[in-house]
């Protein structure tokens, strides 16, 4: 596809661009230079169950520049339209010139499930059969896909979500492509998964630590606020933790800030983040650990995300 076709759609993104391409582009870029990253969150203090705008910005000198707009409405879900919509521009690093627009919705699907998938291809079981999505919103499906593209041995899914409707027609959208069924009990599922990955919009704790198997991988994608948390303190006190960007989730939201802050567990316990992780750094050292991965996005994953979905277009 030429220069001239700068704004690329959500539907010939899709069809372009696979998982398989982008968890490799994502491992390789981490081992280059980090971003310089800045973001802006715009809400209404104090209002509960407000909307959200998130500005992100990311800088790879030399090569790229990109920001993205994310609106956040939870609200939209009542009216059947996604919680999520984003706009992305991405610029030239060096000139400053902008090269493409991008369907920011669709950018952000692809970067959040590619970044737990990479986690998982990296810390969870190779053996891993069993997986458990907690969480039946717009980015389930893309997690799903993305986990079985990084653990290819995964051979069953269970879904568990509150509103039992959502999780039903999850499971019927994609019964033809996986072995998939709905679950009740959250912790019988817990108990049965070697991968979990939840995706909520909770602020209060829904996994808990006791229900957890010796072995298994934790995926925590949803709590995205300093006030959001989805595994409790036995979680995290059990597991050898990781994040995608120490700079992005230690500080930046409550799932890693409110225990910290209550002592439960260290910034220290947090042993590596993805650039350490694909630099060679220690993760799962036995079948025995559990291991939890913080996926808490950022700007330098957007961009490095835009800079394949680019190449894939040039190619």
């Amino acid at each position: 596809m030429s220069k001239s076709s700068f704004h690329l759609a959500s539907d010939d993104i899709y069809r372009r661009v696979h998982f398989s391409g982008l968890i490799d582009a994502l491992r390789r870029m981490h081992q280059e230079t980090p971003a310089e990253v800045q973001d802006m969150l715009l809400d209404q203090p104090g209002v509960e169950g407000t909307d959200y705008s998130l500005i992100r910005a990311a800088w790879q000198k030399g090569s790229a520049i990109g920001v993205k707009v994310a609106n956040i409405f939870p609200g939209n879900r009542q009216s059947d339209l996604p919680a999520i919509h984003a706009a992305y521009v991405l610029f030239d690093g060096e000139t400053g010139v902008p090269t493409r627009s991008i369907d920011g919705t669709a950018l952000t699907y692809l970067k959040t499930a590619a970044d737990s998938a990479l986690g998982s291809r990296l810390l969870a079981r190779p053996d891993s059969k069993n997986m458990l999505m907690v969480g039946a919103g717009a980015m389930a499906p893309y997690l799903i896909e993305a986990h079985h593209c990084a653990c290819p041995e995964l051979s069953s899914v269970r879904v568990w979500n509150r509103s039992k409707d959502r999780r039903d027609e999850l499971v019927r959208a994609l019964e033809d492509r996986y072995a998939i069924s709905a679950v009740d009990d959250l912790s019988d599922a817990v108990a049965w998964a070697d991968l979990i990955s939840c995706a909520t919009m909770t602020t209060e704790p829904l996994l808990r630590g006791d229900w957890l198997n010796e072995g298994v991988h934790v995926d925590l994608v949803g709590a995205y606020r300093l006030d959001m948390r989805e595994a409790d303190d036995s979680t995290l006190r059990r597991a050898r933790l990781f994040v995608d960007s120490r700079n992005t989730t230690i500080k930046e939201i409550g799932e890693l800030t409110i225990p910290i802050a209550a002592g439960v567990i260290k910034e220290s316990d947090v042993l590596a983040d993805l650039y350490d992780l694909c630099s060679g750094a220690i993760g799962r050292t036995g079948k025995a650990d559990i291991t939890v991965f913080k996926n808490g996005g950022g700007g330098h994953l957007d961009l490095m995300t835009a800079r394949y979905i680019e190449a894939c277009f040039e190619s």
